[in-house]
């Protein structure tokens, strides 16, 4: 009964913030009572949304009426738990109106449908107006922004709704990052995330799979938090929910998608930062632990298909498999780097993907895989950078931009469809 009303809520949610705006209760409007702190602390992520140009991303897809109705519906909150129901919807309108944008069901703005970068600023807008709420009564602020954060990643609709028989499909991408050097940077992965949610596909040996998909941040704290584990483990621990595959994407090399036969335990990316500035604390010669991650091996392998895939797949680019890793030698103090893969007792530096949240996504959820479902496929996917975007600063976007975009994000579906046939 609470999923169907939680159902309900959602669906009227979306038949007035999606096509249009909001509508929000009568008292909404009054705001008087209504106290806002502009001068709240913001963190340096969402101190990005200063620069013009977030806003045409947001506004040029449709997605304005979520900034400018949101604060109100806030103030329209009586108690935590309204608080908290309102967090969850809200966020699963966003969520779904920008998996219908990307797959070409909701029409809005000049940019293109599969464009990952207006769920992104859209979503950092809201955030910023969550913390600048101030209402009569005490809330735990992290913990509704995390309600928002899961809601609208996809965290809590990625429910498989397949007949028996169809394979299903789990995969993760991630926001844009990079963006203090380029502020217009978008994901393919994410791109191909909310491309691919929900669809249904003919895989390579002609069965049918449906493949469901969430969107994670660039962030370390929330990485510490569990966000990967949330998101995969409904999907490994069993029963007719249950993925068949699982798949995290992120971008990786130029010009070459890669299978990465190695994840690794480790972080070791300083001094490249996460996208609120935060670093992990390990490096090349002093790599860490995450806070809180469960034992495991120092090295996972993919147990991904990469023959079939990478002789299968080859346009426009390449797929690859790398199998090469860094680590500490059994006995010895230096990190080593090696093409063939880790040596019997070492530690983990960095895995193929390296040693930061694309690495960290891909040992986190294999690590789960293998305590919940060993049996099951799965690894990690670098796509091409997305590059093209043109030398006026000003412009958001271009033809090569939106080309490159479309190419890697339907070979990602070509990749997918040989990773999940039945071996």
């Amino acid at each position: 009964m609470m999923l169907l009303r939680r159902a309900a809520s959602i669906a009227v949610l979306l038949a007035t913030v999606l096509p249009l705006a909001v509508t929000v209760p009568a008292h909404a409007d009054d705001t008087s009572s209504c106290r806002t702190a502009d001068s709240a602390p913001i963190d340096s992520e969402q101190a990005r949304l200063a620069d013009a140009r977030t806003t045409a991303l947001v506004e040029r897809a449709g997605f304005g009426d979520f900034v400018r109705r949101f604060p109100a519906a806030l103030c329209a909150v009586r108690s935590p738990a309204e608080a908290g129901r309102l967090l969850d919807g809200w966020g699963e309108a966003l969520w779904q109106a920008a998996v219908r944008r990307a797959q070409g069901q909701r029409p809005g703005g000049d940019l293109p449908a599969g464009d990952d970068r207006p769920l992104y600023w859209t979503r950092l807008a809201m955030t910023t107006a969550l913390a600048r709420w101030e209402p009569e009564f005490a809330v735990d602020r992290p913990a509704l922004r995390a309600r928002f954060e899961d809601a609208s990643r996809g965290l809590t609709d990625n429910a498989f709704r397949t007949a028996p028989g169809v394979r299903r499909v789990f995969i993760s991408g991630f926001d844009p990052f990079g963006l203090d050097a380029e502020l217009r940077r978008a994901n393919p992965s994410g791109s191909a995330a909310l491309q691919l949610n929900g669809r249904r596909v003919t895989l390579a040996d002609g069965s049918r799979a449906e493949i469901r998909a969430v969107v994670l941040p660039v962030r370390y704290a929330d990485f510490d938090a569990g966000i990967v584990e949330r998101a995969f483990a409904p999907r490994l621990a069993g029963g007719p929910g249950a993925a068949d595959v699982i798949t995290t994407v992120s971008q990786g090399y130029p010009g070459i998608f890669t299978l990465e036969a190695w994840a690794g335990r480790s972080r070791s990316a300083d001094p490249y930062p996460d996208n609120t500035g935060s670093l992990s604390g390990g490096t090349r010669e002093h790599p860490v632990t995450a806070p809180g991650l469960a034992p495991g091996a120092e090295f996972i392998r993919t147990t991904l298909p990469a023959d079939a895939v990478t002789s299968a797949v080859r346009t426009p680019y390449p797929v690859l498999l790398n199998t090469a890793v860094t680590e500490i030698p059994a006995g010895a103090a230096a990190p080593v780097d090696r093409a063939d893969g880790p040596t019997p007792g070492s530690r983990a530096v960095a895995g193929g993907g390296g040693g930061y949240l694309s690495n960290e996504v891909a040992y986190r959820s294999n690590r789960l895989r293998g305590d919940l479902a060993p049996q099951l496929p799965g690894g990690h996917l670098h796509t091409p950078v997305l590059t093209g975007l043109p030398a006026d600063p000003d412009l958001l976007t271009g033809p090569e931009f939106e080309r490159t975009e479309t190419a890697i994000t339907t070979e990602v579906r070509a990749i997918l469809e040989h990773t999940a046939a039945r071996p």
